[in-house]
């Protein structure tokens, strides 16, 4: 009995190591792949078995981008969409090819490849620009000159990069900056063997590039998201160019930046001009008042008397005018009247 339950639990400790053995996925080490079209990631499980899924995922992106299953078949994002195939060259053989690539296809990639009976195998690839691609910007704002450019909703703008300095361009980056947020790549133009290459990845618009690397961007039905910075980085043989330019779409009814500027600078306006008016016309009866005195001065220099009936009434002037021409009627008495009293 005792054998019995020792052989038991013998099994159960053999039972718990082989699972805590498949549980734990095998890592291997971290690869590099350049950036280039048709770029293969390889991920090919180092030992054999039965592979029940592969999932590939972009770090930091927690939903996977390509699910290969052995019934099932594949499924693949929609960023990735006819640009991801499985190369399926072994039974155990996770790796992709992708086509069609971008500055945004930079980045960590993982594949995780599941097995029975020995479990996961996970891979790690980081995919590199041999260009160089500029690092992550921050949120500061441009500290060059900005092109102020007002847009109304609904309508259709055009936002143009012009290169107006000497020398060869290779490379133009276009990047948005949304209020608050980082800096995005959303379009590359550069020449590659004397050939025009254009990366579009605008979700709001299109960049066009001409063949000296003049770029623009064309805004279709213009929507309040689109307002922020928008910067072109022009990499010359005399070193990085950028031309950035703020986009303001007002809200309807209300007023853009430049427009609420003018508003500012015509109100100062008026203000000063009804400043120099009250000054002219103060100036002007100053002036007068002293051409009167003057003109007084200069007619009756000695003789100006003060005008004491200036304001005595004229009823009182009248009566006294009259009594200098009528007689005067005085009662005397006598001597008799004198006596007798």
């Amino acid at each position: 009995m005792e054998a019995v339950q020792k052989d038991h639990w013998y099994l159960v400790v053999l039972i718990l190591l082989l699972f805590l053995k498949v549980s734990v996925p095998q890592k291997d080490a971290v690869s590099t792949v350049h950036l280039e079209e048709g770029m293969v990631l390889s991920c090919l499980c180092p030992w054999t078995g039965n592979l029940s899924m592969v999932s590939w995922t972009k770090v930091p992106d927690k939903n996977p981008l390509a699910v290969f299953h052995p019934e099932y078949g594949v499924a693949l994002s929609h960023h990735y969409y006819e640009r991801v195939e499985f190369l399926r060259t072994t039974p155990m053989d996770g790796s992709i090819s992708m086509r069609n690539v971008t500055h945004q296809d930079i980045g960590i990639y993982q594949c995780s490849v599941q097995t029975f009976p020995r479990g996961s195998w996970t891979r790690t690839i980081q995919v590199e620009d041999l260009d160089e691609p500029p690092e992550e910007e921050t949120t500061d704002l441009p500290s060059d000159d900005v092109i102020e450019m007002d847009a109304e909703q609904n309508n259709n703008l055009t936002i143009s990069c012009n290169h107006e300095h000497n020398g060869t361009v290779y490379q133009v980056i276009v990047e948005k900056m949304p209020h608050g947020q980082p800096w995005t790549i959303i379009g590359v133009c550069k020449v590659v063997d004397g050939d025009l290459v254009v990366e579009d990845y605008s979700d709001r618009g299109r960049v066009s590039c001409a063949h000296s690397l003049d770029v623009s961007l064309q805004l279709t039905d213009v929507v309040e998201e689109d307002k922020g910075f928008y910067r072109c980085s022009f990499s010359t043989d005399a070193g990085m160019q950028t031309t950035t330019v703020l986009l303001t779409v007002p809200t309807p009814g209300g007023i853009s930046l430049s427009l609420y500027m003018m508003y500012v600078y015509i109100a100062a306006g008026g203000a000063v001009l009804v400043l120099l008016i009250v000054i002219i016309t103060l100036t002007v009866r100053h002036r007068k008042k002293n051409r009167r005195v003057e003109y007084r001065v200069k007619l009756h220099p000695h003789h100006i008397q003060p005008n004491y009936y200036e304001n005595v009434p004229m009823i009182r002037r009248t009566r006294t005018a009259e009594m200098g021409h009528c007689s005067v009627y005085v009662n005397l008495q006598t001597k008799s009247q004198v006596s007798a009293l």
